[in-house]
């Protein structure tokens, strides 16, 4: 790694070729030309990844490419999320067993929306995190990024293939994309292959989605000089049948000119190219992002601050080494140290909580880390005599252990009725009994009297008190008032 001079005592990372840094991390699965390499080391260029808007909310099976997207986007490069609104409504049958249910209008404008959000903010504390790690975010010239004006970095763009789909027709769909598409090449791709094998067979509808996406390809491809597509090693296929596609439509004089010191030097075809990433499974061979089938996602409405953090604690020694390398911008260096510390003490899971820290840092801000700590802090039993009421009331704002009732109502409850009202428990028999057994806690301190009524002094801050049951299970009654 070179460094930037600056000043004394501080190193900044110079970017170097992001397909090189992506392959050094093992961020790489394949490449569908090693020009590739030359063509992004030759200036500015444009990227792309698709995701269709299954949920509102992209999850921890998206952040590898978006990491992607990003070692492309603070070296100055153009980077477009397709979120797909028209493909979403069909698809894709890349690693499905059986089809996809369809879902409404309603909810797939939901999706996109959200999703659309989710890329801004993503880049937006992706730029912020990376020059924390000491980063020079390097943008191109005449652009402005899309969220902040202080930081610079490639263009960001998000686009919806509804936009161009829902103007096309069936007979131009067949005539400007279908007669340029193989029936027996679309047949012998893997993801139509096991599902024409399979019981369930594939509906021409999902058949069809590799046509769909291979023009989205070809649409940014021309409308905005979009060279690579990026994506999941299941998406090859896809990834490929769009490159065909921009091969058989564009003009055969169609060049770029290659300008070099004001100069111009060379020209070539206006190729197009495909980069895949590993699709990440754990040591024991589970799907990456995945728990008791719950995916973890992005957004701390449906995945809190704490189960985000501590999804990434969990990590198995095994896997956080190469963890802190795909997720992270930390050097290999400082992988490497921390490593050593871990393998000193993997009881105290140096590596884990460094990988835990990094990732939340950099999907959900700087301001999330102290709130994750704060929560992990609170809900392992720590003593909450320092513990702020307004500093718990931010860690779990969006959790759904926290849970709000009027303070003057809660004062003519015993704690009983209380565990019932903040579900903590199902019935006030199993409180009562909960209580009696030594089972029941207010700020981790143990209540064995059901008829106890909560005093002024178990509110923290009056803000907030924290119930448990057992070693684990929590709730988080914040104050209201009265109405």
């Amino acid at each position: 790694m070179r460094w930037a001079s600056t000043l004394p005592g501080q190193q900044q990372k110079l970017n170097t070729n992001p397909v090189l840094e992506m392959q050094q991390r093992g961020l790489v699965a394949a490449m569908t030309s090693p020009e590739l390499v030359d063509h992004v080391a030759a200036g500015p260029t444009a990227i792309y990844c698709g995701v269709d808007p299954t949920a509102s909310s992209l999850h921890l099976g998206n952040l590898v490419t978006l990491l992607g997207l990003l070692h492309f986007h603070i070296k100055g490069h153009t980077t477009i999320g397709l979120v797909g609104g028209a493909t979403g409504s069909i698809g894709d049958p890349s690693g499905k067993s059986i089809e996809r249910q369809p879902m409404s209008a309603e909810t797939l404008a939901q999706n996109v929306a959200g999703i659309d959000a989710q890329f801004q903010r993503f880049f937006q504390r992706g730029r912020a995190y990376a020059q924390s790690r000491g980063y020079v975010i390097q943008g191109q010239e005449g652009s402005t990024p899309s969220s902040s004006s202080s930081s610079l970095g490639g263009r960001v763009k998000v686009v919806n293939n509804k936009t161009w789909f829902g103007k096309l027709s069936a007979l131009e769909f067949l005539g400007d994309i279908g007669r340029y598409a193989r029936v027996g090449t679309m047949i012998a791709r893997d993801s139509v292959k096991s599902r024409l094998e399979s019981p369930q067979g594939i509906s021409f509808t999902e058949f069809s989605y590799q046509l769909l996406q291979a023009y989205d390809f070809w649409h940014l491809y021309h409308e905005d000089g979009c060279r690579i597509q990026l994506g999941g090693s299941d998406q090859w296929g896809n990834i490929t049948a769009g490159i065909d596609l921009i091969h058989k439509k564009r003009k055969t004089n169609e060049e770029q000119v290659i300008i070099r010191d004001g100069k111009s030097t060379q020209s070539q075809p206006l190729h197009a190219y495909g980069l895949t990433i590993p699709l990440l499974t754990t040591a024991t061979g589970e799907k990456f992002g995945k728990s008791a089938g719950n995916a973890v996602w992005l957004d701390e409405k449906m995945t809190s601050l704490f189960d985000f953090y501590q999804f990434f604690v969990k990590t198995a020694d095994a896997d956080v080494g190469r963890y802190l390398q795909y997720f992270t911008l930390l050097t290999s260096d400082e992988i490497k140290d921390i490593m050593v510390q871990h393998e000193a003490e993997p009881e105290k899971r140096h590596a884990q909580h460094a990988l835990a820290k990094e990732t939340t840092e950099l999907v959900h801000g700087a301001e999330a880390v102290p709130k994750a700590l704060l929560a992990t802090h609170v809900l392992f039993g720590a003593s909450l005599d320092s513990v702020k009421g307004q500093e718990l009331v931010n860690a779990f704002e969006h959790d759904s252990r926290m849970v709000q009732l009027s303070k003057a109502i809660v004062a003519e409850m015993s704690v009983d009725r209380l565990a019932l009202e903040s579900g903590l428990c199902s019935s006030k028999s199993e409180a009562k009994k909960l209580v009696k057994a030594g089972g029941f806690y207010i700020n981790n301190v143990k209540v064995t009297d059901a008829s106890y009524k909560l005093l002024d002094q178990d509110w923290i801050d009056g803000a907030v008190c924290v119930l448990r049951s057992g070693k684990s299970n929590y709730k988080l009654v914040r104050a209201a008032e009265s109405s």
